[in-house]
């Protein structure tokens, strides 16, 4: 099994990650199995590292961009985390479009999951064919979400 954690991180302190929903599915990237990424080989949101002068809203549109080619409507701010060393903006959205009109452009894989299935810890990659983790920072969003429900 592939483990999840923070060792070896070496990036920007202020990221902004998506919970993009549809259908009372979130939307996840399995991330990489690259050394020293944040989390490699497992699930995590879609965002990323704020460049310098960029609001959280702007980096995570930017990388949206980059990493699924969408163009977010209605991204609202819904939780900041601040722990790790970290600052984590998280914000909350609809996804407009079909899974398959998606571009996956960075990443292994990516899925649109029920809060169900995120409470196991780990999800199923239809291109792997293999169950991976959840990175650290979802499993905290996965408690919080099921705080809420």
């Amino acid at each position: 099994m592939v483990a999840c954690d923070w060792s070896g991180e070496s990036m920007a302190v202020e990221v902004a990650l998506a919970l993009l929903e549809r259908d009372g599915l979130w939307l996840l990237q399995l991330r990489d199995d690259i050394e020293g990424i944040v989390a490699p080989g497992c699930w995590g949101l879609f965002g990323g590292h704020l460049e310098a002068g960029e609001s959280p809203e702007e980096g995570l549109r930017r990388e949206l961009q980059e990493e699924i080619a969408y163009t977010a409507a209605n991204l609202q701010p819904w939780w900041r985390l601040d722990n790790d060393g970290r600052v984590r903006h998280f914000f909350r959205g609809p996804l407009l479009c079909p899974l398959a009109d998606l571009r996956l452009l960075e990443g292994q894989d990516l899925a649109l999951v029920s809060l169900k299935e995120l409470g196991t810890g780990q999800v199923w990659s239809d291109k792997l064919r293999q169950h991976r983790p959840l990175a650290p920072s979802l499993q905290q969003i996965v408690a919080r979400l099921a705080s809420l429900a």
